[in-house]
C-alpha cells in the first residue's frame, strides 16, 4: 500500500474518527483532503472526482495495462482523482452492429452502435405487458453481501492508495422508468396503469434499500453515490407533482440507512432539477452532481444558497473540455474554484464525465489546472 503521509492543515474543528475500509488504504493526504470537504472546510486542496470515458487517454496513460481494471488505476492515479465515481468501458468501434441478447432477467436486448449500447426490445412494450410483468425475487442478505458488497470492496481496495472508489446505487425509479418501460412507454403508463407503476417502484426500491442497509454495515467509504436521471437541459422530465409522489420518498428510504451510519449521500441527476432540489435536500440528500452548466445549474448561485448544507460535486462543463482548447479548460477550471471552492464542500470535475471525444491535450490540461489552481487557499 506504501506509506501513508499525513498531511495537517490548520484546523477548523477536530475532525471525528473515520470507520471507513478506505481509510485503512488510502494514503493520508487523499483521506483527509476528501474528510474535510464533505465537512465544509478547506483541505490541502479542492478534491478531484470524475469518470474518464475516454479511449485515447487510456492509451496515453496505460498502453501495456493487461486489462481495463488496471488500466483504469493506472489513468485515475496518473491524473490525480480522489474520489472515483466509476470506470467507464465502452464497446470497441469494431462491435458496431453486433446483437447482445438479454439474459435472465435482463430488461432488454442490446445493438451496440457507435461506442454504445442500446437498449431493444424490452421485455415490456405495452400497458398489458406491465400489467403481467412479475420483478425477480428480492435477493437475501447473503447473496448481496457475497455478490454486490465484495465486488465494490474488491474496487475499493484496487484504487487504493491514491484514490476512493465510490459506491453507487440508484432508488429504482430509473431501473422502472427508462429501463423496464422506456421514456415514452412510461409517460402514458403513469396516467394509464399508475398503480402498476408504482407497484414496479416499489419492487425496485425494495432492492435498492436492502443494498443501502448493506452499505451502511460494510461502511466501504464516506460517500455514496446515488444516481436518477430524471431532467432535461431545461425542465425535469417529469412533473414535480409525479417526482414528489413517486422519486422524493424513495431517495428517503435509501438515504436513510446511509445517513445513520454517517455516510453522506451524493445524488445525480443530469439537467436541470432545480424544481425539486428543495424536495431532494429534505428527503435527506447531503451533495448534488453533476451539477451540469448548459442545463442552467448555476454552481454560484448554490454555493451562495446552499454552503454548509449541499455539497458541490462537479460542475465543469465536459463539453467545452470536449470541444474547446486546453487554454479554454483551464480557464474554466479556475473560474469553477473561484466560485465553488472556498469554504469547502466542493468537489471539482466534469459536468458528468470526460468524454470519448475530448483530446488528451485537453484532458491533461484540465486536471493540471486542477491541481495547479486548486490549492487553498484559492486565489485565481
Amino acid at each position: 500500500m506504501g506509506n501513508r503521509t499525513h498531511w495537517h492543515p490548520p484546523r477548523v474543528g477536530v475532525l471525528k474518527p473515520r470507520p471507513w475500509l478506505t481509510s485503512q488504504l488510502v494514503d493520508g493526504d487523499v483521506e483527509e483532503r476528501v474528510a474535510r470537504a464533505i465537512e465544509f472546510q478547506e483541505g490541502d486542496r479542492v478534491p478531484v472526482w470524475d469518470v474518464v470515458d475516454n479511449r485515447a487517454i487510456y492509451d496515453h496513460l496505460a498502453p501495456e495495462a493487461p486489462d481495463f481494471l488496471t488500466a483504469s488505476v493506472k489513468v485515475y492515479h496518473a491524473l490525480g482523482i480522489d474520489l472515483v465515481r466509476a470506470t467507464l468501458n465502452p464497446p470497441s468501434p469494431g462491435r458496431d452492429g453486433e446483437f447482445v441478447r438479454g439474459g435472465a432477467g435482463a430488461d432488454a436486448d442490446h445493438v451496440i452502435q457507435s461506442g454504445t449500447s442500446w437498449r431493444v426490445n424490452r421485455r415490456i412494450q405495452s400497458i398489458e405487458d406491465l400489467r403481467r410483468f412479475e420483478p425477480p425475487p428480492l435477493p437475501t442478505r447473503e447473496e448481496i453481501w457475497e455478490n454486490d458488497i465484495a465486488s465494490m470492496r474488491r474496487r475499493c481496495e484496487a484504487f487504493a492508495p491514491r484514490s476512493i472508489h465510490l459506491q453507487s446505487i440508484g432508488v429504482g425509479f430509473m431501473t422502472v422508468m427508462t429501463g423496464l418501460l422506456g421514456l415514452e412507454l412510461a409517460s402514458y403508463a403513469i396516467y394509464d396503469a399508475p398503480e402498476e407503476v408504482h407497484r414496479l417502484l416499489d419492487a425496485y426500491t425494495a432492492r435498492s434499500v436492502l443494498l443501502a442497509e448493506a452499505l451502511a454495515e460494510a461502511r466501504l467509504s464516506p460517500l455514496v453515490f446515488v444516481g436518477e436521471d430524471v431532467a432535461y437541459k431545461g425542465a425535469l422530465m417529469y412533473s414535480p407533482a409525479f417526482l414528489r409522489k413517486e422519486l422524493i420518498p424513495r431517495v428517503r428510504r435509501v438515504a436513510e440507512p446511509l445517513r445513520r451510519a454517517g455516510i453522506k449521500v451524493i445524488f445525480h441527476s443530469d439537467g436541470n432539477i432545480m424544481g425539486i432540489l428543495d424536495d431532494l435536500i429534505e428527503a435527506g440528500i447531503d451533495g448534488l452532481n453533476p451539477i451540469e452548466p448548459p442545463a442552467g445549474m448555476d454552481i454560484g448561485y448554490l454555493k451562495r444558497r446552499y454552503h454548509g448544507k449541499l455539497i458541490l460535486v462537479g460542475n465543469v462543463d465536459c463539453t467545452r473540455i470536449a470541444l474547446g482548447t486546453p487554454a479554454g479548460a483551464v480557464a474554466m477550471v479556475k473560474e469553477n474554484l473561484r466560485v465553488a471552492s472556498p469554504g469547502g464542500g466542493h468537489l471539482i470535475g466534469s459536468s458528468t464525465e470526460v468524454l470519448p471525444s475530448t483530446p488528451v491535450e485537453n484532458i491533461l490540461a484540465y486536471y493540471r489546472a486542477i491541481h495547479e489552481y486548486g490549492r487553498y487557499p484559492i486565489s485565481v
